[in-house]
């Protein structure tokens, strides 16, 4: 370019920086997100609020990218929902009772003997310091909320209602005490609910074929009284199993009345074995002359007794009964049933009235129950998971009933905080009865719109799984269970004692329940007679905590959004303890389910498909994302190559945008691979940015719009509906995937490059200013600190127009651009699109011969000339200026013909390009006339002059 005319052209001037400056990135986000937060909530009516229930997240530890996928998402929502001229409330809220916080807490405390209240203490102090830091960092992240008015779960308040809540439940009966298996948890002391497991595949069992003798007066049995000539010596019978330390909890033997069972004679003793076991059995005896000597129903055998050795000397017989769950496919047929340690168990024991017995501890050893004849045997014997079930086989091998062992490997339930097994043993705790509440409950999800639609399957199998919750936790850091004991031990509790139980904690705070003297008349109604004690120091549950979080709203929230694991956590006892409660007293319940929409969002794993884990080194932190860290560093020339690395910081955005490109309905990926791909699209997004706001003259808004102007607004607008309906339909993934193919095709490949000569060297007309609008909304939920950034950094002319809106305040369908200033014709031009973009695609093609051959360096070194031979591709070329055509394809001239015979093929060189069916046909030229020295188009009359228009643009 002549240096003569540069001071003539209008080039992009802006001053967006090329990257985010550390140095503002609080400004903005104070501007995107508090600020923002606090207009919406003036500026957006308060009749239409939108409101996302924030499920809690547990205040225990730092923020992983998990914790950034979830807030990040529920802030898009709530910034798509302002767009769309809601206002939303959005109180973010925190879980913060429960084991792990306690666990800490006497970790911190380095083996000092703690009390409950010194516990209670250090947990809460441990919760607080917490939530301020994951506070902090959900706010760097440019997510917007009404921080100040946070709830967490120990809140005196919160747990004011959540105790108000268990006394609706109380009154509708759905609340009681029982003495029955759980699952219990040895390396926690406490009783777990099933939510609180997880399930290895990896752990090794030791599975042992035992034998228990039937009783001597099994020959009067009128069954097998008939083949008394065919068995010797004793009868046994046979049972496999998994947990040979529950042996000593065994009350009977289970088999199924129409079973058939044989009876299997091997040297000096006689077996039974279900039929269809035999192939499993038989190798066990290792015995060649073993026969099957008679077959029985099950119905046969029930009535039977045998001794079990362990129960001691003088112990009473046992029964064989039957069970409806004894099955043909596994073990011997015949089942070991331990009431106190297995749930089926439980049920068809108490049906016979049979004694319930778990002879182990709390931290998972045996009693001196467990063997009577010489209890510390047992009691000295390591807890029953790490050995204790060896030490049973050992002494059941004394009296040649252990018939094989082997190591076994199979699913089994482990804590899912201390990650270490878990155990079935029955314990006095509160149950909340979900068994009766299950149809309304299933009803409840009629109504409600899931994100996956799965969810609704997999919540609703839960919910049908379920007959009762085990409420009760062997805990100190939690909300006390109300409830008061007489003389006796009973519990006692009724409407009446739980409101004077919370009248007292109203008055003197939770902490009380555990610090004021056992025999405190307070806290015992004066209408009780005789002696009552305060509860035995059991708390809640702490997914009955959080569950009771929806006592806050007074209608139904419009979202739940957490990850998939809380169908079987937050969602079901949310939805549980609604249902549960129903309108009742001063809990607040609109009916159906608390959630309208329910949105769960996958695990975040590593760059290789892992699930992330402290145990594998492979936890990613949201600030190294923010940072670049996890990124090549850049590349430094100089004394700054020698120092300390440098990385592209792109902020909050690089995070959020993160979170909205991958398909959250799934696990998501986070590695080299996938941020560098976010990297590359956040600059690319500001580079375009910054050149929208160096070329955005305030005379573009009267100057007259071409064809490509109003190509460019129909282009904006379907990008705009298309990211649109992805938003409504909380898709971020394909929002992003249209907004990119937008940005790369219709905006960089086809428009920009058609208004360049227009931009810089003509009257700098064009509809720059929509589409900076547009790209914005687009941008508003996804990268606000970008969007606020390039809102900053607008001309002076903008800056000083009172009438033109921050894009974060604009509704997301506000018209872009006045319609009396398109084609009156514009529903024909948007016809024509497919046509000249067809047209505009055939010629690109063209123009990359040639310059893959070297004969021109860009499309302004050519002459285009489109033969067109199909009538409708003729009618919508002539309804458009060669010359508008030319600028749009970016070269200097276009010819449109009819016949082949009139393309000139005089030049030095010609590409050809024909269009499928023949409709038409490109070729490519050498110019017409000479370059012209301030725009570079051929179209000057003669070298170093300026073409027609430039001489008149440089005259004025």
């Amino acid at each position: 370019m002549s240096k003569s005319w540069s001071s003539t052209l209008m080039l992009p001037k802006s001053t967006l920086p090329p990257r985010p400056l550390p140095k503002t990135r609080d400004l903005y986000i104070q501007r995107c997100a508090d600020d923002f937060y606090d207009w919406q909530r003036t500026n957006r009516p308060s009749k239409d609020l939108f409101v996302i229930h924030d499920g809690p997240p547990y205040a225990n530890g730092s923020l992983h990218v998990g914790h950034a996928l979830n807030k990040i998402l529920k802030d898009m929502i709530n910034r798509v929902k302002v767009q769309q001229g809601r206002r939303v409330n959005y109180i973010p809220g925190w879980d913060c009772h429960g084991l792990p916080i306690e666990l800490k807490a006497l970790e911190a405390a380095k083996g000092k003997k703690l009390s409950r209240l010194e516990i209670r203490k250090a947990a809460r102090n441990l919760a607080s310091n917490t939530i301020v830091k994951q506070m902090k960092g959900f706010q760097s992240y440019g997510v917007m909320a009404d921080w100040k008015r946070k709830w967490t779960t120990m809140d005196p308040s919160f747990e004011i209602r959540q105790l108000r809540l268990f006394q609706a439940m109380v009154r509708k009966g759905l609340i009681y005490r029982k003495f029955k298996p759980v699952y219990w948890s040895p390396s926690s002391q406490t009783a777990l609910a099933e939510a609180e497991l997880e399930y290895r595949d990896d752990h090794v069992s030791n599975a042992a074929w035992i034998r228990f003798p039937i009783s001597e007066a099994w020959n009067g049995h009128p069954q097998l009284q008939k083949i008394q000539d065919k068995v010797s010596g004793q009868l046994y019978a046979v049972i496999w199993t998994t947990t040979p330390w529950t042996l000593p909890a065994n009350r009977a033997i289970g088999v199924h009345d129409d079973l058939n069972y044989c009876v299997v004679k091997a040297g000096s003793a006689t077996y039974l074995v279900a039929e269809s076991r035999l192939h499993a059995f038989l190798p066990i005896l290792a015995d060649t002359s073993a026969e099957v000597v008679a077959t029985l129903l099950g119905s046969d055998l029930t009535g039977l007794t045998y001794h079990n050795q362990l129960q001691g000397r003088h112990a009473e017989e046992q029964s064989i009964i039957h069970a409806d769950f004894v099955s043909a496919d596994s073990g011997s047929g015949l089942v070991h049933l331990a009431p106190g340690h297995g749930m089926d168990d439980y049920l068809v024991c108490s049906a016979h009235g049979i004694s319930v017995s778990a002879p182990i501890d709390q931290t998972g050893k045996f009693t001196a129950e467990a063997y009577p004849d010489d209890p510390d045997v047992l009691c000295q014997a390591p807890s029953v998971i790490e050995g204790g079930g060896k030490k049973v086989l050992e002494l059941l091998q004394a009296h040649g009933d252990v018939l094989s062992v082997k190591d076994y490997t199979h699913k089994y339930p482990y804590d899912w905080r201390t990650k270490k097994p878990v155990v079935i043993r029955a314990t006095e705790q509160w149950f909340a009865d979900v068994g009766s509440i299950k149809k309304d409950t299933l009803d409840a999800l009629e109504d409600v719109r899931f994100f996956p639609e799965g969810g609704k399957t997999r919540l609703s199998s839960f919910v049908t799984g379920r007959s009762e919750w085990c409420i009760s936790r062997q805990r100190a850091w939690g909300v006390p269970i109300p409830v008061l004991f007489d003389e006796s031990g009973t519990a006692v509790v009724n409407d009446g004692i739980i409101e004077h139980i919370i009248k007292v904690i109203q008055e003197r705070g939770s902490n009380a329940w555990w610090s004021d003297p056992e025999d405190d008349p307070a806290w015992i109604p004066a209408s009780l007679t005789g002696k009552h004690t305060r509860g035995t120091g059991d708390t809640m549950d702490v997914w009955f905590d959080s569950g009771s979080s929806w006592t806050m709203m007074d209608n139904r929230a419009d979202v739940y959004l957490e990850g998939s694991d809380q169908h079987r956590g937050w969602f079901q006892s949310s939805l549980l303890t609604r249902i549960a409660a129903g309108a009742v007293g001063e809990v607040k319940v609109a009916k159906g389910a608390p959630f309208k929409q329910l949105i769960t969002h996958g695990f975040t794993l590593d760059g290789e498909g892992k699930k992330m884990s402290k145990s594998l080194g492979n936890i990613i932190e949201p600030h190294e994302v923010m940072e670049g860290s996890l990124l090549p560093p850049l590349k430094q020339k100089g004394k700054a190559a020698q120092g300390p690395p440098k990385y592209d910081a792109l902020g909050p955005d690089a995070l959020r945008l993160w979170a909205a490109s991958g398909d959250y309905t799934k696990d998501v990926a986070i590695g080299i691979s996938a941020l560098q791909q976010v990297q590359n699209t956040l600059v690319k997004y500001r580079v375009i940015i910054k050149m929208l706001l160096g070329s955005m003259h305030k005379s573009a808004r009267t100057a007259p719009l071409s064809v490509a102007d109003n190509i460019a607004i129909i282009q904006l607008e379907d990008a705009m509906r298309e990211v649109g309906h992805a938003f409504d339909n909380h898709e971020f993934h394909r929002a992003c995937v249209a907004l990119n193919k937008y940005v790369s095709k219709d905006l960089s490949a086809f428009y920009l490059e058609a208004l360049k000569d227009r931009l810089y060297c003509g009257d700098g007309g064009g509809v720059l200013e929509p589409i900076f609008n547009g790209l914005l909304r687009m941008l508003a939920p996804m990268t606000p600190l970008l969007v606020e950034e390039a809102w900053e950094h607008r001309p002076q002319w903008m800056k000083e127009d009172s009438t033109v809106i921050h894009p974060l305040h604009q509704l997301y369908n506000d018209p872009l651009v006045e319609p009396d200033r398109l084609r009156t014709d514009i529903a024909s031009v948007r016809g024509d699109v497919p046509t000249i973009m067809m047209l505009h695609s055939a010629v690109m093609s063209c123009l990359e011969l040639a310059r893959t051959d070297k004969r021109i360096g860009s499309g302004l070194q050519s002459h285009v000339v489109l033969q067109v031979q199909d009538e409708k591709v003729q009618s919508v070329l002539g309804r458009y200026t060669e010359d508008e055509l030319a600028m749009m394809f970016v070269v200097s001239s276009l010819d449109i013909v009819k016949d082949a015979a009139d393309v000139q093929k005089d030049g030095t060189y010609i590409y050809e390009h024909k269009l499928a069916g023949d409709v038409a046909t490109v070729y490519v030229l050498p110019p017409k006339a000479e370059k012209c020295p301030r725009c570079w188009r051929y179209q000057a009359p003669a070298e170093d002059a300026l073409c027609g228009r430039c001489e008149d643009l440089v005259a004025q």
